[in-house]
């Protein structure tokens, strides 16, 4: 009896854990397309999220794209198909591991930061305070971080593409051999309008669920520096798990034959 109520206590905690969620979401939602809008707090939030994070996405697909090159070509040499190396790196970069790792990237960086940010004002009556003086909390710190990651992520990944197709060419022309010419062209003759649109459609929405995360466990953190902490490591490690879930259903929807 006491392991089954142990599990049905779990599940009911699940439940309402998704039901706060939820409403969170909607609520959010809601004030994201009812003005007023904070523009200044948006603009910093786009320059916090994009420009800061673009060196850790850069180094990331940089390497991520020269090790594909030569993982690439260990295993198309066993079936002499090396010419494929290219196309290999461009569409897994904007299909794939562009978007995917620039949003566990800008997890790891920006969903911490915002729960413990807005953590730290719910722990030191911060958020309170927006609200005697008449300021909607989720219009002052919810949707400008929310729009700023639906926004952000998108021209990260696209730029985080380019680098990783970068490093491919890299170590295919000056490592492996492959004429600059030869792999050029072959990285652009199979590459389709929908590989790139479906990797930033991925991003935006790994934006709004990195921002959102960040925003709801910061919103609901417990009390003291305990509390904080708890709100961060949740906020990345949920952000992360949300992010490999909706890859899955979004590649189902643009590639599911």
């Amino acid at each position: 009896m006491t392991f089954l109520a142990a599990v049905g206590r779990t599940f009911l905690g699940f439940l309402a854990a998704t039901g706060r969620l939820t409403i969170f979401t909607g609520i959010t939602l809601g004030h994201c397309v009812r003005p007023p809008l904070y523009w200044r707090l948006l603009m910093r939030q786009i320059v916090d999220i994009g420009y800061y994070s673009l060196p850790v996405v850069g180094l990331t697909t940089l390497f991520s794209g020269m090790v594909l090159a030569l993982q690439s070509y260990t295993g198309f040499a066993r079936f002499n198909a090396e010419s494929a190396v290219s196309t290999v790196v461009v569409l897994s970069m904007t299909r794939e591991l562009g978007p995917v790792l620039a949003g566990l990237m800008v997890a790891g960086r920006i969903g911490a930061s915002m729960a413990a940010e807005i953590g730290t004002m719910r722990v030191t009556e911060q958020v309170d305070a927006l609200t005697t003086l008449s300021t909607n909390p989720f219009k002052y710190l919810v949707v400008p971080r929310v729009l700023a990651g639906m926004i952000s992520l998108p021209f990260l990944v696209l730029i985080g593409d380019i680098i990783g197709v970068f490093g491919g060419y890299l170590v295919g022309v000056h490592k492996l051999g492959f004429n600059a010419g030869t792999y050029l062209k072959s990285t652009f003759e199979f590459l389709e309008t929908q590989d790139v649109v479906s990797g930033l459609v991925k991003a935006a929405v790994f934006g709004f669920l990195i921002a959102v995360m960040g925003c709801y466990h910061g919103y609901h953190s417990g009390r003291g520096a305990q509390g904080v902490g708890r709100a961060t490591t949740n906020a990345v490690v949920s952000a992360s798990i949300l992010i490999l879930i909706s890859n899955y259903l979004i590649t189902e929807l643009f590639f599911a034959r």
